[in-house]
């Protein structure tokens, strides 16, 4: 790090601790500058902290002005400032309370180190207050971007920049998303720039609390240091001009004192890094006692899936006849409903059979041979989300499930359980047998990840359930492969392929790894024991030239390759080499003559020597040059990745042991010329972890430029639609430059390639020849075909081809082949084609796109007309998941907790190479210190629902998920609380829509809930599931169990006559909200839903025996009321700042306080007047009086001004101190001055006039705000100082 940056990163730590420059020595500082080697100014760091942007019309240097200007930018301005005058007062009233924070907490010049703490303190507490009003809204104020985010986001990005640690970041969850979001906004974007958060590798900002001091100490010392050590070179400089003609003796005496100064320097030095040692130990074991006391206090919170005894037969409806449990349960409330489900039938689509409508959708088969992790969970949330709002809304809904047979990974599964048990090879078997056994296995554990898609409530129809091998896929794979080698669109080549001498098959782009290197790296290769090889080198080496002394350089980073190499490649004009064009250079280990090639297309002469080896059967590019100049193509590894016998004196070498040996070789002959460090990045085996080695191999390809250029044109035209739409540029770029697709694989496990190689009177015919092969459904046909193409007077015999198809292959034909494609069946006539493709967005090419090209080629039809991709999901760090991380998590571990122990058991019995198990055990230990609490189905799909926001990927930290397990809770004790109000004999009405003569709450909750209805269905439908999620938990938690729950406890309880309406209106609503909010919810959370909904009554007309199959809300006119909602959201200024009051001076719930709420204009009296009752009860009050503007509140009241229109006063007689709220209300009136001051210098700058017209009648109607509010502080000050 530089010694400017250095000094930068130290100042913003101050700053965090609130320690100005000013307030600071100044000696520090220079001492610093000294230390540093830089002149520095005390200025200079004061500098940074001013928030500064330029703009066309000059330059802005506050923070509000700024804030003011991005939202000019925005098409939605209007928005942004609220679209009337109570959401402009919302804004001014989070942008007023989080200036004053931030103003309050800049130390003056006095500042000492003693209120440093606290300071800091106070900072961190009000940044913890915006995370936890984030954890339960997505912006401030309002579900929507404002002025006041944009506001607040200034100095927060400030703080994510310069100050903030991952450390802090991590205890700010929800105010990093809000962050992110505000940041990565367009308008913000474009003028501010991409967010940057603060590196954690930094040692000086990293560290905590005593690490401030422990920093400061250390630099203090190594400061001092510097200095003695200035000081002893000074005054040996100065000895030195004053005696230039010493004699030898005093020359000597100086000798002794350097060395006398030089050992107390160095004792001085020792003793300073032994007491630094001292301290970085004691700090280390301070963190260690520290780390081992928080995971016992952790070891409390991990909550494990209690023992549940289901009682209920099985298919059978649940019995719920005992009273509900104290508070949610999963294993309880889970229990037996998706039993039940399945057996009525209710996930067939045949349960909406008059339908006029459809949905239908195909699970993206996931592999047979794994377990789900949170990716399958989200993919399945997703889908189910949407199977279940359709079914609900009356359509006829088909989600079809299937596994994949998933062909490298299964034989490498069962060849490893061979291999343990056995101690066999699948050769030692032989074909048949070994396909037997991968049979075996499927049958035996296959039923695993269809166990779990259970567990999560997917609401498939499993009489439909496909495997990719099963006989009628199987039919489909074979007829497909047949119709598009007749159209020639199938063809036999020899190509270089990616493969994997480990698994001994070539394999698809999608399986392999890239592991980027930035220079020399030794890396283990399986198969090669504990021996390390290099990688990220480039060698050069030298080709002696045939009948000449001279030598051509060429450089590779596969030095092995050179075995193959058959051409030296230069550029035509390079004038270094043209006097070698058509000659040939002579290979050192192996009689052969290697030509010299003039190539513009290849070679770049200014890169390197200029000279390039050519090696066509094992480079991609060498392929192309090697089929351009028709040179030999030698390969030189067999399939196990040994030098073949084209490899002169290294044959029989593993690759690897060929590259050190040929070097060995190259320097014993002079031809070695150098190694220098190169970055590159190495293709791995996903599977294996093996180093790809392209090798030529005769394959069968797929033409796909037509069938390409078709799904280009059906999303150009709209005929297929993807979401988001960004991923239009990323179809287009894939398809338009897609090259032919190699479907061969050389396995057992899959389906066989329907061709058969000819043998004529015992002759094989060379397989390469298209012509010799025989492509038919079965050997019967292909032997037909045979006689006749070749006459029946030869003994003809046929050889099938032992590969096996790409199970990409079968997977692209799955949305047909499923419904019995090529056959006509009533299913293919009546579901095909599907209404969507949901997955994610990571296999938009390997499988959406063949899926589309297939389907169009063989159907004539798009297998689906909407394709919805989802979002990566990672873990809270933003990594990818990975097993060697131990981040990844299986769904079911969520739902039912888990202990760290089990966890690392988990990574000990599963596939992971033994070296990299520590690793992932580390990283367990990391993320999930005691484990994992349970969580519950219902909460895991709502919060992967929750995370999902198109376009972004999903870094999942799984405490989120404990919170939505809360919030199951939350509905659960929500519900029991409104059957106990509606008693045993309560009866619904029939007519909701008249549900709108109650009270001034039942209105409210009426039309919030219409608004959560609206909000719910728009969203699912256009797949914004985050802004579902949003609606219904805000309307749950937020407004019918925060407020209308605690409104309405005094009518219930309320047993009068005349009150006996009122409460009938009551539970009315009361019952509506919960019965409508149940069917709301149930798409996200089908379990916790379906076991209340049976519990409460139905009005006469609802027959559905399930939730599942009852209708979704639709909105009910009658109940929107924005008047009322406008009313309530005033209202709830006045109750927040009452309970802010009871808050700041410790006053318990149960204080039964009086209350008066000033209200400075007439509407503003007649709303608290009409919902006085209300604030009551919400301010846990004994008495509220309403005030207008020209009332006098009673002496002794604590004080809260709301706005220019309403302040708040709780009478605290006896135990408030009155020069101590003078004292804050005189701090709260310098900071309004303050930017009073601050407005009114911008106003008046001679560039003011520059500024958009919006911006200053923004300013100034914010300085007529903050001039009221001032005059309103004075009074309160004045009012004070008057009782005083």
């Amino acid at each position: 790090m530089n010694s400017l940056l250095l000094t930068k990163r130290i100042h913003y730590l101050f700053k965090e601790l609130q320690v100005t420059t000013r307030g600071f020595d100044k000696q520090f500082f220079q001492t610093l500058s000294n230390f540093s080697k830089i002149d520095l100014k005390i200025n200079d760091i004061e500098d940074l902290t001013s928030p500064i942007l330029k703009t066309e019309y000059g330059t802005l240097n506050s923070t509000i002005a700024i804030a003011k200007y991005l939202c000019s930018l925005s098409p939605i301005n209007n928005q942004l400032l609220g679209k009337n005058s109570f959401e402009n007062a919302i804004v001014d009233q989070w942008i007023g309370m989080s200036q004053n924070a931030f103003l309050s907490f800049n130390t003056n010049s006095n500042t000492n180190n003693n209120n440093v703490s606290v300071v800091k303190k106070n900072r961190l507490t009000f940044l913890r207050y915006l995370d936890s009003y984030l954890q339960k809204n997505t912006f401030f104020g309002f579900e929507r971007i404002s002025l006041a985010d944009i506001y607040i986001s200034i100095p927060i990005a400030d703080l994510f920049k310069n100050v903030l640690d991952e450390n802090y970041r991590r205890g700010l969850r929800s105010l990093v998303r809000w962050y992110l979001t505000c940041a990565n906004n367009s308008t913000i974007k474009n003028v501010l720039g991409e967010p940057i958060f603060y590196d954690k590798d930094n040692q000086v900002l990293s560290n905590e609390n005593n690490s401030n001091n422990n920093n400061n100490n250390n630099n203090n010392n190594d400061s001092n240091n510097k200095n003695v050590q200035i000081t002893s070179e000074s005054d040996i400089s100065n000895n030195n001009d004053d005696d230039d003609n010493s004699n030898d003796s005093n020359k000597k005496d100086r000798d002794a004192k350097k060395k006398e100064k030089a050992a107390v320097k160095a004792a001085k030095a020792a003793k300073a890094k032994e007491k630094a040692n001292l301290l970085k130990q004691k700090n280390q074991e301070n963190e260690k006692k520290a780390q081992e006391n928080k995971d016992q206090h952790e070891q409390k919170k991990i909550r494990l899936k209690t023992e549940f005894i289901n009682t209920t037969i099985a298919g059978e409806k649940k019995d719920l006849s005992q009273p509900m449990a104290a508070s949610y349960d999963p294993p309880a409330v889970e229990a037996a409903w998706y039993e039940w489900w399945l057996k009525s039938g209710f996930f067939a689509p045949e349960i909406n059979n008059e339908a006029r409508e459809q949905f239908v959708i195909v699970i993206p088969p996931p592999n047979v041979t794994g377990s789900l992790h949170l990716g399958h969970a989200l993919t399945n949330s997703i889908q189910d989300t949407l199977a279940r709002w359709h079914r609900m809304n009356g359509r006829r809904v088909l989600w079809v499930p299937g596994t994949d047979h998933a062909g490298i990974a299964t034989q490498a599964v069962v060849e490893k359980k061979l291999l343990r048990e056995a101690k066999q090879t699948r050769h030692d078997l032989g074909r048949e047998k070994f396909v037997e056994k991968v049979w075996e296995w499927k049958n035996a554990y296959g039923d695993q990840i269809i166990n779990q898609l259970k567990r999560l409530g997917s609401s498939l129809d499993w009489n439909r359930e496909v495997f990719t091998m099963d006989q009628k896929l199987s039919k489909a794979v074979c007829e497909a492969f047949i119709r598009l080698y007749n159209e020639k669109l199938i063809y036999r080549d020899t190509r270089l392929v990616n493969w994997c001498c480990k698994l001994k098959t070539a394999i698809s782009d999608i399986e392999v790894d890239h592991l980027v290197l930035e220079g020399k790296t030794m890396l283990s290769i399986p198969g090669y024991g504990d021996n390390k090889y290099e990688f990220g080198v480039l060698v050069l080496f030298a080709y002696k030239i045939v009948d000449s002394n001279e030598e051509i350089v060429v450089a590779t980073t596969r030095i092995e390759t050179m075995l193959g190499d058959t051409a030296i490649a230069v550029h035509p004009d390079d004038t270094r080499y043209k006097h070698l064009h058509g000659k040939f250079a002579l290979h050192p280990f192996i009689d052969r003559k290697i030509p010299i090639i003039a190539d513009a297309e290849l070679v770049d002469m200014s890169f390197g020597t200029g000279a390039v080896k050519i090696t066509p059967a094992h480079d991609p590019n060498d392929f192309k040059c090697g089929k351009k100049h028709k040179l030999e193509f030698i390969t030189i590894f067999d399939d196990d990745g040994f030098i073949n016998s084209n490899g002169g004196p290294f044959k029989g070498l593993k690759r690897f042991d060929a590259r050190v040996k040929v070097i060995e070789e190259l320097k014993a002959k002079g031809l070695y010329k150098e190694t220098k460090d190169n970055q590159m990045t190495l293709a791995l085996c996903s599977r294996s972890k093996d180093i790809i080695e392209p090798m030529l191999k005769p394959q069968w390809w797929v033409n796909c430029k037509g069938m390409a250029a078709q799904s280009v044109a059906a999303v150009r035209e709209g005929e297929l639609k993807i979401i988001p739409e960004q991923f239009k540029d990323t179809w287009y770029r894939w398809l338009e430059n897609i090259h032919d697709w190699c479907i061969s694989r050389q396995l057992w496990w899959g389906h066989r390639i329907p061709a058969y190689l000819i043998e004529i009177d015992g002759q094989i015919q060379n397989e390469n020849d298209s012509n010799n092969w025989i492509v038919a459904h079965n050997e019967e046909e292909a032997l037909n075909i045979a006689n006749t193409r070749f006459g029946t007077d030869k003994k003809i015999k046929l050889h099938q081809d032992p590969d096996v198809l790409d199970t990409w292959f079968s997977s692209g034909l799955f949305p047909f082949s499923v419904f019995g494609w090529p056959d006509e069946t009533e299913d293919f006539k009546k579901f095909y084609p599907t209404s969507l493709l949901e997955t994610g967005n990571d296999i938009l090419f390997f499988w959406v796109a063949r899926m589309v090209m297939l389907g169009l080629k063989l159907t004539g039809k798009l297998p689906f007309t909407t394709v919805f991709l989802h979002s990566m999901v990672r873990d809270a760090h933003g990594r990818k998941m990975s097993k060697s991380l131990g981040n990844v998590i299986d769904p079911i571990d969520v739902t039912e907790g888990i202990i760290l122990e089990a966890l690392h058991k988990k990574l000990e019995d599963g596939n992971l190479d033994p070296r990299e198990v520590e690793k992932a055990r580390l990283g367990q230990k990391k993320d999930f210190p005691n484990g994992i609490s349970e969580c519950g189905t219902d909460a895991l799909r709502f919060a992967l629902c929750a995370y999902t926001s198109q376009g972004r990927d999903i870094n999942l930290e799984v405490n989120r998920i404990v919170a939505y397990r809360n919030f199951c809770n939350k509905i659960w004790n929500a519900t029991k609380f409104s059957l106990m109000t509606l008693g045993n004999d309560f009866i619904p009405t029939e007519q909701i829509q008249k549900i709108v003569s109650g009270s001034y709450a039942d209105q409210w909750i009426l039309s919030k809930l219409n608004n959560a209805i609206k909000t719910a269905n728009e969203a699912i439908y256009n797949y914004e599931f985050g802004q579902a999620t949003t609606a219904i938990y805000n309307f749950w938690l937020y407004h019918f169990c925060d407020v209308y729950l605690e409104i309405i406890k005094p009518i219930i309880r309320d047993t009068s006559a005349e009150n006996e309406q009122r409460k009938k209106n009551t539970k009315e609503t009361l019952y509506t909200c919960v019965e409508i909010g149940l069917r709301l919810l149930h798409p996200f959370m089908p379990f916790v839903t379906e076991e209340l909904w049976q519990r409460i009554p139905r009005r006469l007309s609802e027959k559905s025996p399930s939730i599942c199959v009852a209708s979704y809300p639709t909105e009910v006119n009658e109940w929107n009321n924005l008047e009322i909602e406008n009313e309530e959201n005033i209202v709830s200024l006045a109750i927040h700042s009452l309970r802010h009051i009871q808050a700041k001076y410790g006053l318990p719930p149960k204080a039964n306080i009086k209350a008066i709420i000033k209200a400075s204009d007439n509407t503003t009296f007649e709303i608290f007047n009409k919902w006085c009752s209300s604030i009551t009860v919400l301010a846990k009050a004994a008495e509220i009086t309403i005030i207008p503007e020209q009332g006098q509140p009673p002496s002794c009241c604590a004080i809260d001004i709301v706005n220019d229109k309403i302040a708040t006063y709780v009478i605290l007689q006896g135990i408030i101190d009155i020069p101590t709220e003078i004292k804050k209300l005189e701090n709260k009136s310098k900071t309004i001055n303050g930017s009073i001051e601050n407005l009114k210098k911008q106003m008046n700058s001679p560039t003011y006039s520059k500024v958009p017209e919006k911006i200053q009648q923004q300013n100034s109607e914010k300085l007529e705000s903050l001039t009221k509010e001032l005059e309103a502080t004075r009074n309160s000050i004045q009012l004070f100082n008057d009782i005083h």
